[in-house]
Formats: C-alpha cells, sequence, structure tokens
C-alpha cells in the first residue's frame, strides 16, 4: 500500500474489521451500509477515538507514533451531531480563523448574523453546517464526514458537496459516510458497503 495519503491495514475494533484499504490525497471515497452496521463505529476508529487493533498510518507515519490530539488534528472526524461548549457559535472560531469561518458561512448558504446565534437556537443543518466548517478552517489532512448532509434541504446540501469538492481538488482525502447511494457516487471515486464488518466495494 502507498505510503501517501492514509493506509489502513488490518484495523479491528468492536464489530468492525479487520478491514484494510487506502486513502490518497484529494481523494473521496463513500461507505455506505445499512442502519447498525458499524460506519461510524469505522470512523471513529481511524479518528482513535475507540480502542482498537491493527496499523493506521499518514504519510508513511503509523498514528501510533504521533499522539491521539496530533493524530486528530491531522485526521479529523465530524460527526452526524457535534459538540458545542459556548453559548455562540462564533466563539468556537478563533480570531485568526473568523474571517474564513464567515466566508464559508456564506458559501454554505448560513445566514450572515450566523456566528452571533446562541448555539441552542441553530437548527440541525445550522450546527450540522457549522461542524463542517470548525473542521475546514482548521485544514487537517483527511475529513472524516458522518452524514454531512443528512439534515440539510437539497441546495444546501449541493452547497456542502461542491465545497468539498474544492476541498478535495486541493489535497485533503475525504472518507464520508451515507445513506444516499446518487450522492455517494456524485462525490466518490471509490463506494464500499460495510457488511459484516468488513469493505465490500459497492
Amino acid at each position: 500500500m502507498s505510503e501517501q495519503g492514509l493506509s489502513v491495514n488490518a484495523l479491528r475494533g468492536h464489530r468492525i474489521g479487520p478491514v484494510s484499504f487506502g486513502l490518497y490525497p484529494g481523494e473521496c471515497v463513500a461507505v455506505m451500509g445499512a442502519s447498525g452496521a458499524g460506519k461510524t463505529l469505522l470512523l471513529r476508529l481511524l479518528a482513535d477515538l475507540d480502542p482498537g487493533e491493527g496499523r493506521v498510518a499518514l504519510g508513511g507515519v503509523d498514528r501510533d507514533s504521533v499522539g491521539p490530539s496530533n493524530w486528530r488534528r491531522r485526521v479529523m472526524f465530524v460527526p452526524a451531531v457535534s459538540g458545542w461548549w459556548a453559548p455562540t457559535a462564533g466563539e468556537h472560531f478563533t480570531d485568526g480563523t473568523r474571517a474564513q469561518a464567515a466566508a464559508l458561512c456564506r458559501e454554505l448558504r448560513l445566514p450572515g448574523d450566523i456566528m452571533d446565534r446562541p448555539v441552542g437556537r441553530l437548527s440541525t443543518g445550522e450546527k450540522q453546517r457549522l461542524a463542517l466548517i470548525r473542521a475546514l478552517v482548521e485544514q487537517p489532512e483527511i475529513l472524516l464526514l458522518d452524514e454531512p448532509t443528512s439534515g440539510l434541504d437539497p441546495e444546501a446540501a449541493l452547497a456542502v458537496e461542491a465545497r468539498l469538492a474544492a476541498v478535495r481538488e486541493g489535497g485533503t482525502g475525504i472518507l464520508f459516510v451515507t445513506h444516499d447511494i446518487g450522492q455517494a457516487w456524485r462525490m466518490a471515486g471509490r463506494v464500499y458497503q460495510l457488511k459484516g464488518g468488513g469493505l465490500q466495494p459497492a
């Protein structure tokens, strides 16, 4: 397996594995499967959020030699429901990333005053897009996305797809989970089904 991008070899965890695959810079791969198949568990394993066995490396550097915090900055997981720890949306961004975040908000069809709004009053779709923006401004090398457009209307979903296509063109690898077969084939060069804990080409 090439040392470029993300390299996964015999990864095992709760109900997952063994799983082996590569994700190259600028590549997008989709994972589909029935509810409960373990798609989110796979993303969490890759992000080193759940215990597992096997080798995961980025650019030839083994995950275990990097440390969990550094790994998660480089290989960033965006869950379907993200955590929020400050009262307003804008407080989740640093001064250095706020201008970029504001531009992405406009691109992803979010209201102009979204940064000043209390998080508790945001819709599911607004929080979903803001969580993605929170990851994008950190410029990770790999994005792990769990149902990134599940709470969005068609126009907003297409805006997210367009932004992710641009991110991919910039060299970021994307692995995402979706139940939408049309979206999977629009966005991804490879589509897998997760069955019995293993990945099978769709």
